[in-house]
């Protein structure tokens, strides 16, 4: 049986080079917007997945500012980096952490959701993708929360606290802008073991 929690976790630290969203089509594919994030090891797809066919309202974002000293992620040299899932370890908790976990989830499409992960979004600049690397080749995917699925959905063997998504990209002050979004399909409030509660 699975284990309960992604395969693998962690923030991959780079530069962002460019990003662009996907076409839309008519054969029900996930929609992402796509990002190209240089690091030592080259060049990773990161995918945001800002669409869900699980309701009619889909999506829910926010777009938070953050200290850097609430980030220890803040300090990593660029490359992909695993966390432990663990408050004091650097991981995200969209529900637990003491910034992140605040203030109101903006509900709308895929096209509002890509809209404001781009306004976020700066080439040339610093950039924090957490999620689940992929199985093979450089890149990062659920970038998104990755708890609170209800029970008899797919991904229910895959909640877990303290392993959400995001992607963060540094201002000229140090700080950093973060995009995190989740699917209107989870929980606002989960167990201790990302169940919704």
């Amino acid at each position: 049986m699975r284990p309960v929690a992604l395969d693998g976790y962690g923030v991959l630290a780079g530069t962002l080079r460019s990003h662009r969203r996907d076409r839309p089509d008519n054969q029900g594919r996930w929609f992402h917007v796509n990002l190209d994030v240089d690091a030592p090891l080259g060049r990773y797809h990161c995918a945001v997945d800002v669409d869900s066919k699980e309701s009619a309202v889909g999506v829910q974002w926010k777009v938070v500012p953050i200290e850097a000293a609430l980030l220890p992620a803040a300090a990593l040299a660029a490359g992909y980096h695993d966390l432990p899932r663990a408050e004091l370890d650097g991981a995200l908790d969209l529900i637990r952490h003491p910034v992140l976990g605040c203030g109101d989830w903006t509900s709308g499409s895929n096209l509002e959701a890509a809209t404001a992960l781009e306004s976020t979004l700066v080439v040339g600049q610093r950039v924090l993708a957490f999620g689940e690397p992929f199985d093979d080749g450089l890149g990062m995917h659920n970038i998104h929360q990755n708890q609170g699925d209800p029970y008899g959905s797919r991904w229910w063997d895959e909640n877990a606290i303290w392993q959400d998504g995001a992607i963060m990209t540094a201002q000229p002050d140090g700080s950093f802008l973060a995009f995190v979004s989740k699917f209107s399909s989870q929980a606002a409030e989960t167990d201790d073991h990302g169940h919704p509660a």
